[in-house]
């Protein structure tokens, strides 16, 4: 069997995670820091959270293209460069609208590097393991999700400093450029071509259809993980808890991963799919339907477990669709559909809580996966079986 752990997967694997643990440190505290720093309202704080979705939305397409059309390293190592230059931004924002401004702005080098990084992992896996090793890929994420939080809203309620947070944020983005500085990885682009401008080149046509299933899947993430930390100190009085949810959301993910591995490693995709679908909605109806500790608290396990089963059956699932001369636009298409979930999760999320309250935007958040799983086992699953290339 050929070997998953090569040095250049290791080193992608790692300044993915050192990504997103700087992404993540913060992102469950944005909303206490606009709020009582600011003054912000859940309209404004969804809002001004929303903005790096959307420009993260914006960039996908052209990241796809991009890392695809030219050397992906070096793709890789710019975007990555102005990702991590851009936390200054957030130290020197005098106002919301700065903020807001710095925010926005952060959305395109965070969405473009996560493309062109996914799109190297799956180039330096070997192809017999490769629904394997981007399971594992994932839990990169899944382990910055848990620790970094944690981690965040410790040091937030130790100091009650924010500039540190967003030091430590600038400095670990630093680490994971140096990591990628050293990768040593083939050429993707042999000699110069005239690139040819379609449709297709941008995004993945041929995943409409699982495109609509993974916008349905990121929203109500985006509503409980937006929101719960700040749903948590209004709402129930938990003021430390933060960081325990986020760490057995990621738990059930990284559980999930391992469990799942085999399952990947066979091909059971779609069947992966239904499962964590499965698995997620009951998470979210125990989170909205129970406004306690044990609701709080146990949802996040469910959620985590059926996600870590879902979004790599999923990410495999596009990159299935399309030929090898477009995994970047694969890899991109399913981050612009995510993203676009997340982003009416974070807008329509505030907007939901702040005219109709908590407990009624959670109870959204469950039926819009509900609709979701209905698509995916009615419609999604067919079309990917009689169009997937492998």
């Amino acid at each position: 069997m050929e070997r998953l752990w090569n040095a250049n997967y290791v080193k992608i694997w790692s300044s993915n995670y050192m990504l997103n643990f700087a992404f993540m440190i913060l992102s469950p505290l944005l909303p206490l820091y606009l709020s009582e720093h600011f003054g912000a309202n859940k309209d404004q704080i969804g809002m001004v959270l929303a903005g790096y979705a959307l420009t993260a939305l914006i960039i996908r397409p052209f990241s796809g293209f991009i890392v695809d059309s030219f050397q992906r390293k070096t793709v890789l190592l710019i975007c990555y460069a102005v990702f991590t230059v851009l936390f200054g931004g957030y130290m020197l924002a005098g106002s919301i609208l700065m903020f807001g401004v710095v925010r926005t702005l952060h959305g395109a080098p965070m969405g473009a590097t996560t493309v062109s990084s996914s799109t190297v992992a799956i180039d330096v896996l070997p192809s017999s393991r490769r629904a394997e090793g981007i399971g594992y890929y994932g839990l990169s994420n899944n382990l910055s999700t848990a620790i970094a939080p944690a981690i965040g809203l410790a040091i937030y309620h130790a100091t009650g400093n924010f500039m540190i947070l967003f030091g430590i944020a600038a400095a670990t983005a630093l680490v994971g450029l140096i990591i990628n500085c050293t990768l040593h990885i083939k050429p993707n682009v042999e000699k110069k071509e005239k690139l040819h401008i379609s449709l297709d080149r941008f995004f993945l046509v041929k995943a409409w259809k699982l495109t609509i299933a993974m916008i349905l899947f990121a929203f109500p993430f985006g509503v409980m993980f937006t929101y719960v930390a700040i749903y948590g100190k209004e709402a129930l009085g938990i003021t430390t808890g933060s960081g325990v949810f986020f760490a057995l959301l990621s738990t059930g993910l990284v559980l999930s991963r391992l469990i799942g591995a085999r399952s990947l490693r066979k091909g059971n995709l779609v069947q992966n799919g239904l499962e964590g679908v499965c698995i997620s909605m009951l998470g979210y109806l125990l989170f909205a339907s129970m406004h306690n500790a044990i609701g709080y608290f146990g949802a996040p396990l469910l959620v985590g477990f059926g996600y870590g089963h879902l979004f790599p059956a999923i990410q495999m699932m596009f990159i299935n669709l399309a030929p090898h001369s477009q995994r970047g636009t694969a890899s991109s298409s399913m981050l612009i559909a995510w993203d676009l979930g997340l982003g009416l999760g974070y807008i329509l999320g505030g907007v939901i809580i702040e005219h109709m309250g908590y407990f009624t935007t959670f109870w959204v958040a469950w039926a819009v996966i509900a609709v979701g799983g209905i698509y995916f086992a009615s419609r999604v699953r067919s079309h990917y079986l009689a169009n997937k290339l492998r």
